[in-house]
């Protein structure tokens, strides 16, 4: 999984790391089982500082893509690949409609016309 940042976008470096898990899980790259490079190794990797990995692979964490253990790192969880796409293509949603100055409640607005 080769992960580049982008010091010029305007998304903070530890969503783009999880954003770029998420691709690699949604384009099966990274397989469910699968265990994520170290925070330490990919810190030291990107040149960020290991807190941003691990902000990264708490917010996966916490969308259910990824589990954390202790001595085991960071394992791709089962049921968790299908969602990867969405959950990035959400993170993009939102990234773009703030540029556009859209609110989060503008912006569900749509979300919830667009699902009925």
């Amino acid at each position: 999984m080769l992960l580049e940042l982008n010091p010029e976008s305007g998304l903070p470096l530890y969503a783009q790391i999880a954003a770029a898990v998420r691709r690699a899980v949604g384009a099966g790259e990274v397989a469910v089982g699968d265990r994520l490079p170290a925070a330490r190794d990919l810190a030291q990797s990107l040149d960020v500082n290991m807190h941003t990995v691990l902000r990264a692979y708490n917010d996966l964490r916490e969308e259910g893509l990824i589990e954390l253990r202790r001595g085991r790192g960071a394992i791709v969880r089962q049921g968790s690949v299908a969602s990867a796409g969405i959950h990035q293509r959400i993170a993009d949603l939102a990234a773009e409609a703030s540029r556009q100055g859209l609110t989060a409640d503008e912006v569900v607005r749509m979300l919830r016309k667009e699902y009925s």
